[in-house]
């Protein structure tokens, strides 16, 4: 039975890692596949290989602990940065195995947004703004979390929104989501 479950948990047909402490004790064939990392090079790497910068790692950290400690899950969609540096728009999907400690152990998974454009290419702040709009976030909320004015915030935005050619920040993240 075990060799089904380790089969099934390779072969599944989302991205699942287990986390200790936000650093990759496993993940399956399918996440290693989708960040363009070896499954092996990725065992005991820590999150941070996911993301531009220390503080984008950092803030991060934080969304979703209130969700995790009191009903054991969280999910959003957001960015997965790949070892080439191209991101993928994911639906994330986290369940704490510690919930007075959150982080300690995770399940995660990654589950790529079912043809999420290719588009054209976004800046880190770009990336950044829009991971923040797709939790639901204001500009004045996302310039606080980035430490940036609101008005570099609503900058960005407008050209998230020129570059997909979309009138509003809902259809933006609709026409990344495909779900509308």
């Amino acid at each position: 039975m075990e060799d089904l479950a380790h089969i099934a948990f390779d072969a599944a047909p989302i991205g699942l890692v287990l986390t200790e402490d936000r650093v990759i004790r496993a993940c399956n064939a399918t996440f290693a596949e989708m960040s363009g990392h070896a499954s092996d090079a990725l065992l005991g790497q820590s999150f941070r290989i996911f993301y531009d910068s220390d503080a984008g790692f950092t803030q991060v950290r934080d969304i979703g602990l209130e969700a995790l400690r009191r009903d054991g899950a969280y999910c959003d969609e957001r960015m997965l940065r790949r070892a080439d540096g191209t991101t993928i728009w994911c639906r994330f999907r986290a369940r704490t195995l510690t919930p007075d400690a959150p982080l300690a152990r995770m399940v995660l998974s990654f589950a790529p947004i079912a043809d999420a454009p290719a588009g054209p290419s976004l800046t880190p702040r770009e990336r950044d703004v829009l991971t923040w709009l797709a939790r639901g976030m204001t500009s004045k909320e996302i310039a606080k979390a980035l430490d940036l004015s609101p008005r570099t915030v609503e900058d960005v935005r407008a050209r998230l929104l020129r570059k997909f050619g979309v009138p509003n920040a809902t259809r933006l993240l609709a026409r990344l989501s495909r779900s509308g």
